[in-house]
């Protein structure tokens, strides 16, 4: 019986690439709501009003929303899970935020995707101020 030939350098690394997509290895891109992580499911008491400046904009990692503030002083907030994953968005930057798990960018002030690999915008959230705390409801 001939010997079987030492697979090369190139095959390895080949297999090794193919893996993730055989199923083996995928636990950094599973869908969203995978992550153990739930969306906001109901009222949420985030901070007072104050901290987000006109403008700016304010990650409350805790509770997994961002929240902005517009130049006539309205309040906007969105769920801060990446939509392409799951993963729960951790930096901001000026009013775009970027998730640490695929480099998606989003517009904290309009929920919009701006770098891919995320298409779809993050879900907007109800906020309202509550004696002068900003709380964050269900998404809209």
């Amino acid at each position: 019986m001939p010997a079987r030939p030492a697979a090369s350098r190139r095959t390895v690394l080949r297999g090794a690439a193919l893996a993730p997509v055989a199923g083996l290895g995928l636990t950094a891109c599973r869908g969203a709501g995978d992550d153990g992580s739930a969306p906001l499911t109901g009222p949420v008491e985030l901070g007072p009003e104050n901290e987000v400046a006109k403008g700016g904009a304010k990650l409350y990692r805790e509770s997994e929303v961002v929240v902005s503030r517009s130049e006539n002083g309205a309040l906007k907030a969105y769920s801060s899970l990446c939509t392409h994953a799951g993963c729960p968005i951790n930096k901001l930057e000026g009013t775009t935020l970027i998730c640490p798990c695929h480099g998606s960018e989003f517009d904290a002030t309009t929920g919009k995707v701006l770098r891919e690999p995320a298409v779809a915008p993050l879900k907007a959230l109800t906020v309202e101020v509550e004696n002068g705390t900003m709380v964050a409801g269900r998404q809209t």
